[in-house]
């Protein structure tokens, strides 16, 4: 086991550029949306599908993936996607229509499903000792979140001198960096931290049919109306409930709900679902407000949100010295209820001017900085190693659902409460009254939310303790 960061460079440096091109693939396309609109003659429909088919296959197909990497090898099913990626990005040349470039985004979300949980379990067996684990991630995390915050103005400049297509090109070299840290750094899966349990066809397809409904819900609140919103709920909760069942009697699961139960993870999974639903939550009603309500133009409200922005990427070099001190447990609990104190701040204090939302961005993004590194620690923590990646995917998995969850809350609250359209230009004093009261009702009701699962998770923890094998020790 390598025994400081710097000598595992090369598996660290194919780890980051994987992460990488999942955060910079999520924003950097968006500033190029009405090009290829234009480019393409697509519609509103086909162009917001050109963002959804991403991700909602990358969500929907994590969990699957992961699964199937703790049986026949994290490393094996990383280099794989790693290469569907770099042949997806290239076969963007080809594209001539909005349904083609569909289908390559869709590839893309596969390849990213394919090899997001791996980069977090590789970096989790790459180290035995958890202090440097959460370095390795806090590292990677980094690198990640400069390209999500990166990735808009490496756009537009790339736009202004070539077409749309070399933002997805730009994943192939991405790759190839990625497959050399991997192949070169990373040793062969060793056999005795995989199993062999036959593959849970069943509880693959209940389990991608419920993730893939509750991240389709969201986009139908806003764009289709709380009735299909609602209908896509109610078919992720019954297909949820038919995914536990089958778990629950599988002779082989896809994912042993026992496992689940350990404190350390179902309390990280809480930590992250909470984290996930609080970010989405505010950055969609920061936005909206900053320039909806206010007024405020794009570029403007770009700067408005730069306070989250330095807080993510140059709160890295805090990470490690508060989890040192915390410990691990600690530091997910009091980060997680950062995140809630935040969300909280936002929906009490935000129509008191700007000073009061740029300190709820502030206080979320300093408690994601935390928790998004030590809940996905714990989670692993508390698996076997023959888990870990299952461990890694319900992780990320955690984020999106939750993620979506916090958009479609503040859609339908905004939906119930302001007449009209939103995005008119001039709104009546009503309207701008209106627009306030959901922005703070939908603020309050994710800070209970969020507040519920964080209060939980602290229960959970206190009152079950860890457990054979839960590793409760600071780092």
């Amino acid at each position: 086991m390598p025994t400081t960061l710097r000598s595992s460079w090369i598996a660290l440096t194919g780890l980051s550029a994987v992460f990488l091109f999942e955060m910079l693939d999520n924003s950097i396309l968006n500033v190029a949306l009405p090009t290829i609109g234009r480019d393409l003659s697509a519609s509103t429909t086909a162009l917001q599908w050109v963002t959804s088919a991403y991700a909602v296959v990358f969500g929907g197909l994590m969990l699957a993936f992961g699964a199937l990497a703790d049986r026949f090898g994290r490393r094996r099913v990383m280099l794989t996607g790693l290469t569907l990626l770099g042949l997806a990005s290239l076969a963007t040349l080809f594209v001539t229509t909005a349904g083609q470039l569909i289908a390559v985004r869709a590839v893309m979300g596969v390849a990213a499903a394919m090899t997001t949980p791996g980069s977090v379990a590789l970096a989790f067996r790459l180290f035995d000792d958890d202090g440097l684990r959460v370095r390795a991630m806090t590292l990677i995390s980094t690198v990640g979140l400069v390209g999500l915050a990166a990735g808009p103005t490496l756009g537009g400049l790339v736009l202004a001198v070539a077409p749309w297509q070399a933002l997805l090109l730009a994943n192939a070299p991405i790759a190839v960096l990625a497959i050399a840290g991997v192949r070169v750094g990373i040793a062969a899966d060793d056999p005795g931290e995989l199993h062999r349990d036959p593959v849970d066809v069943a509880g693959a397809a209940l389990g991608t049919a419920t993730i893939v409904l509750a991240l389709v819900a969201p986009t139908l609140f806003v764009g289709e109306g709380a009735r299909a919103g609602w209908a896509a709920t109610v078919a992720a909760v019954a297909a949820a409930a038919l995914f536990v069942l089958r778990e629950r009697t599988a002779r082989h699961p896809l994912l042993d709900l026992e496992l689940v139960a350990r404190p350390l993870v179902s309390s990280g999974l809480a930590y992250k679902a909470a984290a996930g639903l609080a970010t989405a939550g505010l950055g969609y009603m920061v936005t909206l407000q900053l320039q909806l309500d206010w007024g405020w133009s794009p570029a403007l409200a770009a700067v408005g949100m730069l306070p989250q922005v330095v807080v993510l990427i140059g709160g890295a070099v805090f990470v490690d010295p508060f989890v040192r001190w915390a410990g691990l447990e600690r530091a997910a609990w009091i980060s997680a209820a950062t995140v809630v104190l935040g969300l909280g701040v936002y929906g009490l204090l935000n129509s008191f001017g700007y000073v009061w939302v740029a300190v709820a961005l502030v206080l979320v993004a300093a408690g994601m900085r935390v928790v998004g590194v030590v809940a996905g620690v714990n989670v692993m923590r508390g698996l076997p190693a023959h888990r870990t990646t299952t461990g890694a995917a319900l992780v990320d998995t955690a984020t999106q659902v939750t993620s979506g969850a916090g958009v479609a809350v503040t859609g339908t609250v905004l939906a119930a409460l302001f007449t009209g359209t939103i995005a008119t230009s001039h709104w009546s004093p009503r309207q701008t009254a209106q627009f306030e009261t959901a922005v703070t009702a939908a603020g309050l009701t994710l800070t209970a939310v969020a507040a519920a699962l964080v209060g939980w998770a602290v229960l959970r923890m206190r009152f079950t303790g860890s457990g054979p094998g839960q590793g409760q020790e600071a780092i």
